[in-house]
């Protein structure tokens, strides 16, 4: 007898959010962002577990305010607020597309006083304080159908697909929200997640989302990791033993602070600086 031989399973793709990406990133903060946007329908449950993970929100609030709109306030977890607010905006019959963004803490305090003075919901509030931070051509193209997007110029599949269901304004714009950190002998690790991020430096959960959001340094096993918020987004690099000694060093001779010393140790380390040239040529 023969054995049929069964074939093996696809691999599950992972799910594409968006197929529309337009960049603002020039703009002027806080309203340097990326435009992402999807034809077709939304797959809320996608959508709100990698929102969950990318804002650090817990999934069923983000899955409530995908379905029935809102803003949730970042809890204050010090003596300082560190963190605003995430918004969803539901689609409107005949007009914008469902909307969600991010408040950094000045816009959330600006947004409270809109929201106190004028009676509006926090949601509104918090929609006209983030519009206005938007380039004037974005704001404009917000006014008009699918943002005024030509659809015989798009890829046939996206354009069959419909018109635009939502979009995202990021100051990341990938799918998958993958972060890259920069190794000791110059090597580029991708991680997927704040729990694949912290499982690869043996930190918990927890230490990886204040390293995240707030950046500065953690002492790992054999080293350090440093991380600095550029454009709103976590830029990490991991420094040996060697390389950290180095970096206490130099804040000790010359009075300068630990990631500036630690910058200046990975610029003179020629397998970091090639990470980083690649980094930045992948990210261009």
């Amino acid at each position: 007898m023969y054995k049929i031989k069964k074939r093996a399973a696809p691999a599950a793709k992972p799910p594409v959010l968006y197929n529309i990406i337009e960049d603002y990133s020039e703009h002027d903060p806080p309203g340097n962002v990326w435009v992402c946007a999807t034809t077709g329908a939304e797959d809320v449950a996608a959508h709100g577990r990698i929102l969950s993970e990318s804002y650090a929100i817990p999934y069923e609030e983000m899955e409530r305010l995908l379905r029935q709109g809102g803003a949730y306030v970042y809890p204050q977890e010090s003596l300082l607020v560190t963190r605003g607010a995430f918004a969803c905006r539901l689609a409107e019959a005949g007009g914008m597309p469902k909307l969600t963004w991010v408040l950094d803490v000045e816009q959330y305090a600006e947004t409270e006083h809109l929201r106190r003075a004028y009676g509006m919901t926090l949601e509104e509030a918090a929609w006209r304080v983030f519009h206005r931070t938007l380039s004037p051509e974005l704001q404009a193209r917000l006014q008009q159908k699918n943002l005024g997007i030509d659809y015989a110029k798009l890829d046939r599949a996206i354009a069959r697909a419909g018109d635009i269901t939502y979009i995202d304004f990021r100051k990341d714009w990938s799918p998958h929200f993958k972060r890259q950190c920069i190794l000791p002998d110059g090597r580029l690790v991708e991680t997927s997640g704040i729990e694949d991020f912290a499982a690869l430096h043996g930190i918990t959960v927890a230490q990886a989302g204040t390293l995240l959001q707030q950046g500065g340094t953690l002492e790992v096993d054999e080293g350090v990791l440093a991380c600095q918020i550029v454009n709103g987004q976590p830029s990490v690099a991991r420094f040996n033993r060697a390389q950290y000694a180095r970096a206490k060093e130099l804040v000790a001779e010359k009075g300068c602070h630990l990631m500036d010393a630690l910058s200046e140790v990975g610029l003179s380390d020629p397998a970091m600086m090639r990470a980083l040239n690649r980094l930045e040529r992948s990210s261009s």
